[in-house]
């Protein structure tokens, strides 16, 4: 493998396959590219104007090159920023914009952070708020024009031909055993981690997720990026796009991601399972709207759906109801997504296997794949070719070029070019999880067919009961999910006598039922309480009990009021369950569940 540092994609474009659109983004209500070679130029005064700042690596190591912090949405300064960055031999610290102000000191400071660039106003506020905290920060910049503000384009102003020419020196004594970033997690488990990632790293995972999907050079397509960057997968993918000639266009924001698919038309896009099931949800509604034949034939494609399998062949009758099903069902979901849609790669936790039959059988490919931030990420991936490497329920098989084996305790454990330095001035961290060069993801899995990697739970998050049986939660959280009247749930029951869950309900569905049922609706808080909808849900867990042994099986639930997010502490910035936080917040209602 030829060891490109991330910054030689742009050269690796402009020579292979030059685009007028190679990152770009909608500027007061046009969409605004940037060719590549215009990305060259801006990255290069980028750098050089950093350098004249006094941004520097020293001695290219970790402890002593300058750290440059980022907090921003999805736009084309974020990769700009980043790529300017590692041309100085400084090292980039990516931070979710929804990052609480009390993380984001704490990263800053660990960091020792120079400077940091945000995107907008509430984002200025934020870092400004806690400023004064950060001794080493000497000054925020802005992307977009705010008053009394300083614009990043400032620090472009300060490029000179010599600063330039010290840029090409530079460049030259980076090599991909370099740091290029630290990320931050998010801190599910407590304090917040820094993982230390090289060029090597992050390249080499990019090349080898590339090979293995396999992503073609492919300059004529174009794909929609609205994951946070600050997380590896994003991050990487984007790489993968640079070197594959695939253009970058970035939604406005979450909430516009499907007027943006139909304006763009992209040829894909990477996204979590929450946002799918968002998704499905949403059609589902429309579907439950419809009425007479068309909500017959609605719901008897979605049955057929569920019912597809691309390694077994359904027959001749199947095959050709699927295919009348896509003609006048399923052709509306594609439209909807642009209609040009050729991969969905979804990761960051376990997708429903119901959903993934579903939408591969509208012909809308999904492929699920796994990876922690400390392997740059990817593990494993379902591919688009060749025919026979994507299973359902699976995270697919591991990407070539990295080993791959299970402890004696289930354990996925990882060696290859794209696992992680170590954790940022954690050493005693580092040793716990890189052992012999193999990476313990704290992931327990199994092989399926000796071939495909199935995850089945966090080592941690494993739980026994009194009775001295083990529950793994996750399976029983995602098959009870399937139910379109559950939103959210979290199963629970460490040293207890029994499996309880708490659930937050699809409250759409509960006013549907309300009206069916001839009932008012006034507020979420009653409707928990009312005993008919308690027995609903009632028989909902019971339905999904049966498919799990005795030991499994939700015995007792309550119901919350309200949906788990990020704003309110519960979900990650990618759309996790923050397990330990959700149990703490609602303790007395888990205790309610054992009283």
């Amino acid at each position: 493998m030829t060891p490109y540092r991330l910054f030689d994609a742009i050269e690796y474009q402009l020579n292979k396959f030059p685009k007028s659109d190679m990152l770009t983004s909608k500027v007061n209500g046009e969409w605004k590219p940037n060719s590549t070679q215009q990305v060259k130029e801006i990255v290069n005064r980028f750098s050089a104007g950093l350098l004249r700042l006094g941004v520097a690596a020293n001695d290219f190591s970790a402890e002593n090159s300058d750290k440059i912090a980022i907090i921003s949405g999805n736009r084309p300064e974020w990769l700009l920023t980043d790529m300017a960055v590692q041309q100085t031999g400084a090292i980039l610290v990516p931070i979710y914009p929804t990052t609480n102000p009390i993380e984001l000191q704490f990263i800053l400071n660990d960091a020792s952070v120079k400077y940091i660039f945000v995107s907008n106003k509430d984002l200025l506020d934020k870092v400004k708020s806690i400023s004064s905290g950060v001794p080493s920060l000497k000054n925020i910049y802005t992307f977009d024009e705010i008053d009394g503000s300083d614009n990043y384009k400032t620090i472009l102003d300060l490029a000179d031909e010599t600063a330039l020419n010290e840029v090409e020196q530079i460049k030259q004594k980076i090599d991909w055993e370099h740091l290029a970033t630290i990320i931050y997690t998010s801190g599910t488990t407590g304090t917040p981690k820094g993982v230390m990632l090289t060029h090597k790293n992050i390249v080499s995972n990019a090349f080898l997720s590339k090979e293995s999907f396999p992503f073609e050079d492919a300059p004529q397509q174009k794909i929609l990026s609205f994951l946070p960057l600050n997380h590896i997968f994003e991050k990487m993918v984007s790489y993968i796009y640079i070197f594959s000639g695939i253009s970058i266009y970035y939604a406005e924001g979450m909430e516009t991601i499907a007027e943006n698919l139909k304006e763009i038309k992209p040829d894909g896009f990477c996204t979590v399972p929450r946002l799918l099931e968002k998704v499905f949800e949403k059609v589902m509604e429309k579907g439950r709207e419809l009425t007479g034949i068309k909500k017959k034939l609605f719901f008897w494609s979605v049955r057929l759906g569920e019912k597809y399998d691309n390694n077994i062949d359904g027959g001749f009758w199947y095959n050709v109801q699927l295919q009348l099903a896509n003609k006048i069902v399923f052709s509306k979901w594609r439209e909807a997504l642009g209609g040009n849609i050729s991969f969905i790669v979804t990761g960051g936790a376990a997708c429903q296997e119901k959903l993934l039959r579903i939408f591969n059988a509208a012909q809308i490919p999904v492929y699920e794949g796994y990876g922690p931030t400390e392997n740059s990420p990817v593990i494993s991936v379902n591919r688009k070719l060749p025919a026979g490497n994507t299973m359902y329920g699976t995270t697919g098989p591991p990407i070539d070029g990295i080993e791959v084996r299970l402890a004696e305790d289930g354990e996925i454990c990882v060696k290859g070019p794209s696992v992680m330095k170590g954790y940022y001035k954690r050493p005693d961290l580092t040793e716990e999880v890189l052992i012999d060069g193999w990476l313990h993801t704290g992931d327990i899995g199994v092989w399926v067919n000796n071939k495909f990697l199935k995850i089945t739970d966090r080592k941690k998050e494993l739980f026994k009961t009194s009775g001295g049986k083990y529950v793994a939660p996750q399976p029983v959280e995602n098959k009870l999910k399937e139910s379109p009247y559950i939103e959210q749930v979290i199963v629970v029951g460490a040293e207890k006598k029994f499996v309880g869950a708490l659930i937050v309900p699809s409250f759409s569905m509960i006013k549907k039922w309300y009206v069916e049922n001839s009932l008012p609706y006034t507020s979420n808080e009653d409707a928990i309480k009312n005993p008919k909808v308690i027995q609903l849900f009632r028989d909902i867990v019971n339905s999904y009990n049966g498919f799990f042994n005795h030991v499994e099986q939700v015995k007792k639930f309550e119901l919350l009021p309200k949906e788990w997010g990020i704003d309110t502490g519960e979900m990650t910035p990618k759309l996790s369950i923050k397990r330990k936080v959700i149990m703490e917040k609602f303790r007395n209602e888990i205790d309610k569940i054992y009283s």
